[in-house]
């Protein structure tokens, strides 16, 4: 027991610092992507809090093992080069005597990683969809800037004005470029109002004096039309797009579907909490080295072997995607690869002990 509680003790230290310090990199990168658009009032600060704290809820789900992962071949590094280890198996104690902690820890965060995987992942997905429709929808030309680029939908309509007049409301030379349905428009208007806000109506941009472009994404022509006065809504209805159905669906009901995309995503949450435990026993492995060498040396590798694990997973999970692979074997092929390079490092391991 004092063997198990000092091991655990030993790799608690560094995973959550590790934790914390992945954590306030993912935060500030997802709060940069949302800054600007809150700058230029599109979006509230208290929506920007909320969607970058969606984010790293979801992204829970891969700090968790990361950190983990990382924070056992740190702890073994220091053991190994204090000779620590050197001296325990010296006493007769045996590597798979050693695991056992390392297997407690490595369950426990499975179990957690499963909970946000298969719970707390759809719904903070579902969350964060939510509040960027609403953020689209009460997009209001008022807070426009002359000679700006403004983006709704995530980049599938542009909006751009030369001179914007807030007290009116109205905004000259404008430029449009939107995307849907397999085409791209772009719209030019020499004058542009929004109509008056109603919450029970989407906001409706009337162009006036203009030319629309329209262009096939798939066939080799085009229109050019010409209008006096064009409304359109600034958000369409186009209904929610398969990708954000299938992050935010949940588990059940990924479990009754037969699309491709809903099976890779089942898979993909389902394969995260065994990918934590493999990752978390591997990294006893791979931490293996001499008394002179620092706790560090074997990071290196450990990098390299983690960046190529997760790789391989994005591929397969594509692969499910597109049909290219079946749902069997799916992408649980690198999870047995993980495992097999596992079973072969512990027996070396072994050997050597």
């Amino acid at each position: 027991m004092i063997i198990d509680r000092y091991i655990i003790r030993e790799i608690s230290k560094p995973a959550v610092t590790l934790c914390a310090a992945l954590i306030g990199i993912f935060g500030c990168y997802i709060a940069a992507r949302y800054l600007e658009d809150s700058v230029h009032g599109q979006l509230p600060g208290s929506t920007v809090i909320l969607l970058v704290l969606l984010r790293i809820a979801i992204a829970l789900e891969v700090l968790l093992p990361t950190t983990l992962y990382f924070a056992v071949m740190i702890a073994f590094g220091r053991l190994y080069r204090n000779a620590e280890m050197i001296v325990m198996f010296a006493c007769g104690i045996r590597m798979v005597r050693v695991l056992r902690p390392v297997l407690f820890v490595a369950v426990t965060a499975g179990l957690i990683v499963a909970c946000f995987s298969l719970y707390i992942r759809p719904w903070a997905w579902n969350q964060f969809f939510g509040l960027k429709a609403q953020a689209a929808s009460n997009f209001d030309m008022s807070r426009m800037k002359g000679g700006n680029f403004y983006e709704i939908e995530d980049g599938k309509t542009v909006i751009f004005a030369d001179n914007v007049d807030n007290r009116k409301n109205q905004a000259q030379n404008v430029f449009m470029q939107i995307k849907q349905h397999g085409t791209l428009q772009i719209i030019y208007a020499k004058l542009a109002s929004q109509s008056p806000r109603d919450a029970a109506t989407e906001p409706i941009l009337k162009l006036q004096d203009g030319r629309l472009y329209e262009f096939s994404e798939t066939e080799k022509s085009g229109e050019i039309l010409q209008f006096g006065t064009l409304a359109m809504p600034l958000v369409p209805r186009d209904g929610v797009p398969l990708e954000e159905k299938v992050k935010a669906a949940s588990a059940e009901q990924l479990m009754y579907s037969g699309n491709r995309e809903e099976v890779a995503e089942l898979q993909w949450r389902l394969a995260a909490p065994f990918s934590t435990i493999l990752l978390a026993l591997l990294g006893v492995s791979l931490s293996r080295s001499s008394p002179r060498q620092g706790k560090y040396a074997k990071v290196p590798l450990g990098i390299l072997v983690f960046a190529l694990y997760y790789n391989l997973n994005a591929i397969a999970k594509k692969w499910v995607e597109q049909g290219v692979i079946g749902s069997i074997p799916g992408i649980w092929w690198p999870q047995v690869l993980l495992a097999g390079l596992l079973l072969v490092l512990l027996w070396q391991n072994n050997e050597a002990t």
